[in-house]
């Protein structure tokens, strides 16, 4: 049915690659492309023979001109940006060059400031809508997943949601002292900036990880959950009907926030430059570096995630409760694919929302974040390439 260019070769991308793979009735044809093309031709090697057609590219994301010359020439149906978050831009800009739809997995976020927002991208509506190409933003698992949960509950079960608490929890374990299960300049990024939650029309600001509770999650159990700021609470406050209050949490173990802190401390995790041996470096950007790559945590990682949303709110007069989430297990992840959960529950809806533009179904002019479109056929693809969903209708609350 279509062409697919995926920019980004570590562990999200490879997920993508993979269930592209397994849908070559939409996915005729796939091209892989990162900085490393060594990166891309290990993935093509694992895959090559099957129905799809997959070729490999080198390309630099920082670089507009590189990122419009790949796509003249490869002229894909869609661009599917797994790389940096700091890349979007440039790779909107190239599809807006070359009239080609887009989807990301992750917003914008500039590379000296930890600010995620919408609003850079929300910024391309009008171009995109006048190109007449569709933008889908965010289409991971969070952002992406619970979006989808949201419509789907506002479509089915809600006259008005008034609160929406997302849940993301992770019970793997890696076996390593620190290791993060995400890129770790972003996965720190977002820890270490300031939390905040919405409520009645405003984002409330909080300190750092300074909210917890205990939630006990369906399969994987009590976990400590922390109150973070994450960039679907935005979009989710324009979009679902009545909303009063959207919180988002993540749990974390004391061990994993005890080295975090006294990275902290010593100045690790700072995305401010400085001087060393006569050179600049980013202190966050080395650690990254000397951490382990999220990419190769699947052979050693065991345990399950849960990422859902419970909801509140009134139905026919009535108030109403409803928890929808999915559980993940690590080590079929990698039996499957080769990669953890994390990258698992990333990559498949990301292939999925790359799915429903190509066939039509969230198909228009625009840039758009999921819970914008219809639910239902994201849903049942959930079901059928990995990720199946379970449903409460009287769950515990958070408080």
């Amino acid at each position: 049915m279509g062409k697919a260019l995926i920019i980004g070769a570590g562990g999200v991308g490879s997920v993508v690659v993979h269930k592209c793979c397994q849908n070559p009735e939409v996915f005729e044809e796939i091209c892989i492309a990162s900085r490393t093309v060594a990166k891309c031709e290990a993935l093509k090697a694992k895959l090559d023979g099957g129905k799809t057609k997959i070729t490999t590219a080198q390309v630099d994301a920082d670089k507009v001109a590189e990122l419009v010359e790949l796509i003249s020439k490869e002229k894909p149906d869609i661009v599917i940006n797994v790389a940096l978050p700091y890349q979007d831009l440039t790779i909107m800009d190239a599809c807006l060059a070359t009239k080609t739809d887009y989807l990301d997995t992750a917003n914008y976020e500039p590379l000296d400031t930890a600010k995620f927002e919408y609003k850079w991208q929300w910024a391309y509506r009008d171009k995109f809508r006048e190109a007449g190409i569709t933008a889908v933003l965010g289409s991971g698992f969070d952002p992406g997943v619970t979006g989808v949960f949201s419509a789907f509950a506002q479509k089915h079960y809600f006259d008005e949601i008034h609160q929406i608490d997302i849940l993301d929890a992770n019970a793997g374990d890696h076996g390593y002292p620190f290791a993060t299960n995400f890129n770790p300049e972003i996965n720190i990024r977002e820890i270490t900036a300031k939390g905040s939650y919405f409520e009645n029309g405003q984002f409330i600001e909080t300190e750092p990880m300074s909210i917890k509770r205990v939630y006990d999650f369906p399969v994987i159990g009590e976990k400590d959950i922390y109150l973070l700021h994450h960039e679907e609470m935005e979009s989710l406050a324009l979009n679902i009907k009545g909303i009063k209050k959207i919180r988002f949490w993540m749990t974390f173990s004391e061990n994993y926030l005890t080295h975090l802190r006294v990275l902290e401390n010593v100045g690790m995790t700072s995305i401010d430059p400085i001087d060393f041996n006569g050179q600049k470096i980013v202190p966050l950007q080395f650690l990254k570096a000397v951490l382990p790559d999220p990419a190769f945590l699947g052979p050693r990682t065991k345990g399950k995630t849960n990422i859902g949303c419970i909801f509140q709110g009134l139905k026919d007069g009535q108030e109403k409760r409803y928890y929808v989430y999915n559980v993940c297990d690590h080590e079929e992840s990698y039996a499957e694919v080769g990669s953890q959960a994390i990258s698992y529950t990333t990559g498949v809806p990301a292939m999925i929302g790359a799915m429903m533009v190509l066939t039509g179904k969230w198909k228009k002019p625009g840039v758009f974040n999921v819970e914008e479109f219809d639910p239902d056929p994201f849903m049942d693809a959930l079901n059928k390439f990995g990720l199946p969903w379970q449903e409460s209708f009287n769950p515990e609350l958070v408080d």
